[in-house]
Parts: C-alpha cells; structure tokens; sequence
C-alpha cells in the first residue's frame, strides 16, 4: 500500500488562467428538509490503522468535540443543483475552463481516441472539452435518468456558491467525520470494520482489477443514486464511496496535530481543500480511501467525474 497523499482517484487542474470574482445571491429562503439534526459531542477522531496513510495524517486516534449541526441526508443532487443554476445563472469552474476531467471508463471509444490520458499518475484520467455538471461525459452526454444522481465535475468555488446561495455552508472535515461514523467508535466504515457484512454491498467502489476491469458486484460503474445502499445510524447515505465530498479546510498532513480540539477548523490558508468519502473509483488494491478516517486533497478549481458535496447548516 503506496504511503503517499496521492489518490488513484483524485486528479488536478495544473494551473488557474480563470479568474474568479466573487459572487452575490439574493437571500434564499433557508430549509432544513432534507436534513439531519445531529447533536453533536465528543468522538474519536481519525486512525492509526495499518491499512491506512500516515502521510495522509489520518492519526493520531484523539478526542475531538463538534456543536450540533444540521446535514444534508445525501450529497447534492443534480435535480438541485439544477434549481440554483436555474435561479442564479451562475458559470461553474468546469464551463470557465471549458473542461474537466472523466474517468476513462465512462467513455465511448471514439472520444478516447482524440482525448490522450492527461496524468502521469493517474492515466485513467482524460481532460474532456465540455465535460461539465449537465454533461458529466462531455457535449454529448446528459443527465437523462440521473437527476438522483449526486452533481459532479463541481469544484470547491462551485460549491461554495451553492452553498451562499441556500444559506447553508460546507463541512468542517471534523463535523463531516463526526457524521460519517454515525456514532460508532473507531469503525473503518459508517456501518462497521466489515466491507461487505453478510456478503451485502454497502457502498459504490471498484469491484474487480483497478482501473482495467470492473465487476459491477454494487451495481454501478459511475455514480449511483444519492439514497443508494442502507443509511448509517444517523440516517445519512453514501458516506463511503460514490463520490468524493469537498470539506470547508484547507488540507494539511499535520496541522491537526496542534490544532484545537474543540470544533477544529483546519489551517487558515493551504493551496487545496479536503476532501472525504472516497468515490466509485476506490479499490483496495491500491487507494482504499473509502474507509471513514481516510482523507485527501484536491485544489479549489479542480472538478472530475468522481466529486461532490454535500451541505450542513
């Protein structure tokens, strides 16, 4: 198992030439349907696993203490992320740029045939002119029988707009881990330390030979409905695998460690942003990130085919 922070599934934009403005909605009228009141308290934080990536800063294991919140049941759909570009016109980073990234496995032969692999490390990544939350396989595709589906190719920015707009926020990666664990202590996944209990799925990841060959035992070789597979204990779906989840911080290998362990927000500035959950693409043959302490990074503008997000308030 590779002890680096770079992900199988997790590919970024080289550079900025966009510049973003800031934006400014109307105020929307703020609702908590949709969303789970959780309490807040006191939960063990992170691992110290073997299986998982010190380089990461997944541990130490300690105690760390999280207000109550609200958060979303499930991440972002395209059916609402539709309603605020509807309402705001508003230009994601992937239409700025005129592109994003898709795994290759979700396109045709003839468009691979003129979109090369962009990354080194990751060859299964190819840029494509178009790919965008309405067209996550490029100007071709659409979201004909996807709108359940969580929204993709959306990027930090991106989020955060949405996030103004319906007068909520994103995560603190401390609330999100809070959540994921669904009050279970020290457990690899939201449900427990078995991938697949009683032989059921209870995530969306790469079955198979990584990136080659997918069994589809879930069920899926992309996203997969945002109510997928059983909720965990606080009633929240798909906190492991279907698509990565952007978190508020800016990352850090080892800020934490100095950090205050009572609602901990991360660094006050870094040049890329949580991210948690893992996605469709995890395989334990090489980035088995969908456990629950497991976390990565991507930068601001960066949107692929495999990240989303969800709110809390």
């Amino acid at each position: 198992m590779p002890d680096t922070k770079s992900s199988c599934c997790t590919v970024s934009r080289a550079s900025s030439p966009v510049e973003r403005t800031a934006v400014s909605f109307a105020n929307k009228k703020v609702s908590t349907e949709g969303m789970i009141h959780l309490s807040g308290g006191n939960f063990m934080m992170g691992t110290d696993d073997k299986e998982g990536f010190p380089a990461d800063g997944e541990g130490p294991v300690r105690e760390v203490t999280v207000d109550s919140f609200y958060i979303d049941a499930t991440t972002v759909t395209n059916e609402n992320f539709k309603d605020f570009i509807e309402d705001t016109h508003y230009k994601t980073d992937a239409e700025r740029f005129g592109w994003s990234f898709v795994f290759y496995g979700l396109l045709p032969e003839v468009i691979l045939q003129s979109h090369p692999q962009v990354a080194a490390h990751a060859p299964w990544w190819c840029a494509i002119n178009g790919a965008t939350w309405d067209h996550p396989e490029g100007k071709e595709s659409n979201l004909l029988k996807r709108m359940d589906h969580p929204v993709v190719h959306v990027s930090w920015n991106d989020a955060m707009a949405y996030c103004q707009w319906s007068g909520k926020r994103l995560p603190t990666e401390a609330a999100w881990e809070y959540a994921a664990r669904g009050g279970l202590v020290q457990k690899k996944f939201p449900w427990g330390d078995e991938l697949t209990p009683g032989g059921a799925h209870r995530c969306n990841i790469w079955q198979g030979h990584f990136p080659d060959y997918n069994s589809l035992e879930d069920g899926y070789l992309g996203t997969a409905p945002a109510k997928s597979f059983k909720p965990n204990n606080f009633g929240l779906y798909n906190m492991s695998g279907n698509v990565w989840e952007w978190c508020n911080d800016w990352f850090s290998p080892d800020f934490h460690q100095r950090d205050t362990r009572v609602n901990p927000q991360g660094p006050s500035e870094g040049n890329a942003k949580v991210i948690r959950g893992g996605s469709f693409l995890c395989h334990h043959s090489y980035c088995n990130r969908y456990r629950v302490a497991a976390r990565t990074s991507n930068t601001p503008d960066s949107s692929s085919s495999n990240t989303g997000f969800r709110c809390v308030r």
